[in-house]
């Protein structure tokens, strides 16, 4: 019996894949292997072929023991904390981790799924951002397993993810204000289209209503979790008939903004504004005054996707797809109660 007149109907090899679609087998191999030098018609028909069929690696050609961990971009301390909770678990399995970057954006170019399949990964971490379905489909197709970390959208079935308990963050974070006596309290949050955004403002709205106090959309800004966004919305905020007294902000980096131009003002944290961020990352804690912040694990949160992807390149099933780990207020000298 042929390669091509193989019925079994199990995943096929490089052989059966090269005789059903009637090119050569070093052709099959470069598109499974993620290479460009492909023409595009040729790709097209292999790629559907490897899709409703499966494909099956020779066993000495396995994954090679890397973990790759893609971040939509390197910027400020939130990497190093995921990459931390990340080579923690790739080191108890012997693995070794390779960061890439994509500029900004969430979604993955093409180049960057030719990379990994060419790098035969383990299995991926995508952190802020994700592939799209037929680069999923090509990792699934290829065997390599993948779970998206804070994922920007809404938390689909189609992979394992891994959050905070986002909602709550901005539940405890605006209750605080409120128990301290404020009543006029902005945020600043992130963008819409994030999921980690929305949950924390839906949470700030949550308490306001729990509390009986209309919102005001003057007091609701929105920014890109960069500290531009604090100092630009903040200027703003003060300059407003009837300011506010205390901040929310959607991270650690929007409340440095905050800090600005508080002081530009000539006004000072807490006394004129009381201030709460998000994360708790560096340099929090060492800010004058040190920043009241809702603690995000990150390090716990990358580390739990690892050890998804692991799990799943070793063949076993996962406990749960979603994972959503606590956020903790922590309270520290940004926030004082309201005085009239």
């Amino acid at each position: 019996m042929s390669a091509v007149d193989d019925l079994s109907g199990g995943p096929l090899t490089i052989a059966q894949l090269a005789a059903r679609a009637g090119v050569s087998v070093a052709t099959v191999s470069k598109v499974v292997n993620g290479r460009a030098d492909v023409a595009p018609g040729t790709r097209a028909l292999v790629e559907g072929l490897i899709s409703r069929h499966g494909y099956r690696r020779q066993k000495a050609a396995g994954p090679a023991a890397l973990l790759e961990l893609v971040f939509h971009e390197v910027r400020g301390p939130y990497p190093t904390e995921i990459y931390r909770g990340v080579r923690r678990v790739a080191a108890e399995h012997g693995l070794a981790v390779v960061v890439s970057e994509l500029g900004g954006s969430h979604t993955p170019e093409r180049g960057w799924v030719e990379g990994v399949l060419a790098r035969r990964p383990t299995g991926v971490v995508s952190v802020f951002s994700g592939p799209d379905q037929e680069q999923a489909e090509r990792l699934r197709t290829r065997g390599i397993p993948f779970a998206l970390v804070d994922p920007t959208g809404e938390p689909g079935h189609h992979a394992p993810s891994v959050g905070a308990s986002n909602w709550s963050g901005g539940l405890s974070a605006t209750r605080h204000l409120l128990e301290l006596g404020h009543r006029r309290i902005a945020v600043i949050a992130g963008p819409e289209h994030l999921l980690a955004a929305r949950a924390r403002l839906d949470g700030y709205r949550a308490a306001l209503d729990m509390a009986g106090i209309p919102l005001d959309p003057a007091l609701v800004r929105v920014g890109d979790f960069h500290i531009e966004d604090g100092l630009k919305h903040t200027r703003d905020l003060l300059r407003l008939p009837e300011p506010p007294t205390a901040v929310f902000t959607g991270n650690d980096g929007q409340a440095l903004g905050v800090y600005r131009a508080v002081a530009e003002a000539g006004l000072r944290v807490p006394e004129d504004l009381s201030v709460v961020g998000f994360d708790d990352l560096f340099p929090s804690q060492w800010l004058t005054p040190p920043l009241t912040t809702v603690r995000q694990p990150l390090a716990d949160m990358a580390a739990t996707a690892a050890t998804m992807v692991i799990t799943l390149a070793q063949g076993h099933p996962l406990d749960q797809r979603r994972a959503e780990l606590a956020t903790e207020l922590v309270i520290r000298d940004s926030t004082t109660p309201f005085r009239d």
